[in-house]
């Protein structure tokens, strides 16, 4: 998953508006793609079994969504950044006739993505271009109030922009859902948990309910990696949680309740102003 991965092989790629450059490329760990910008992993693409889902926070956002509603019921669903599309494509496939609109900042990653990682035929996933903040407004008047699912997953490079982390933009997110609509966050972070644990504190001023999933070592501030946030306006049913754990990857942790409060003790929650972006991993991370 480094640079040197790429060094005597040539692969798709595209150049994109802060001058990085994003390759598609075999995976070497496992079957399907990998979409990598400026040498960190992005996402992971299994065009014959789009229910294969490699990276860890991805499989465990799946298991949230695999929650919502009944199952295989269509879902309304807002993805703020695109990544290789993937899990608009595994919502196509688990739930046939689902609306999606995806924002993603960068043209050239979409037509990249698009042209060697085509969408499945049929698919409903409109893609827009710009930032995923500014494009919550533009967005139809149609969906206010009425989306199942957020997905805030937005990296510029291996970081989460400031104004995407923010009170103010989670209150814009959050008009969008409907009354028991569940928004998911992908949050890295390191030693310490310092943002993670600010994330939760913003996040908790606008919708109360919440439920962090992560690796055990990783929830514990042991060594970076990704959290997922699960948020709602509305009470997460207590029955996910069997199923969440059961779901993986292992070893899995979910945090809810007296547990959360004590993870996000002394948090202080971010505003515009006041806001940093996440904070990046060591380059070793990604290295083979």
């Amino acid at each position: 998953m480094a640079r040197a991965r790429y060094e005597h092989v040539s692969h798709p790629e595209a150049r994109l508006s802060d001058g990085s450059i994003a390759r598609i490329a075999p995976s070497s760990f496992t079957s399907g793609f990998e979409l990598d910008v400026a040498g960190t992993p992005q996402s992971h693409v299994d065009l014959d079994d789009p229910t294969h889902l490699h990276f860890e926070y991805i499989g465990r956002m799946a298991a949230v969504i695999d929650q919502l509603r009944l199952p295989g019921q269509p879902l309304t669903a807002v993805h703020l950044g695109g990544g290789a599309l993937t899990i608009p494509r595994y919502i196509a496939h688990t739930r046939p006739g689902s609306r999606q609109q995806v924002i993603e900042l960068e043209q050239a990653l979409v037509d990249l993505v698009r042209t060697n990682l085509p969408l499945p035929r049929g698919a409903q996933i409109r893609v827009r271009i710009g930032d995923a903040r500014a494009g919550l407004a533009r967005l139809p008047d149609s969906l206010s109030g009425n989306v199942d699912l957020l997905v805030s997953d937005v990296y510029a490079g291996a970081q989460t922009p400031a104004h995407l982390t923010t009170v103010e933009f989670y209150r814009e997110a959050a008009h969008l859902l409907a009354a028991d609509g569940v928004l998911l966050v992908n949050v890295a972070d390191g030693a310490g948990l310092a943002f993670a644990r600010g994330q939760v504190a913003t996040v908790r001023e606008v919708l109360p309910e919440i439920a962090l999933l992560a690796e055990v070592q990783t929830l514990k501030g042991r060594r970076f990696g990704n959290l997922v946030l699960a948020a709602s306006a509305a009470p997460l049913p207590t029955a996910w949680l069997p199923r969440l754990m059961a779901a993986g990857p292992h070893p899995a942790k979910v945090a809810i309740g007296a547990e959360l409060d004590e993870f996000v003790r002394g948090a202080v929650p971010a505003t515009d102003a006041t806001a940093t972006p996440s904070p990046k991993p060591a380059a070793s991370l990604f290295e083979l």
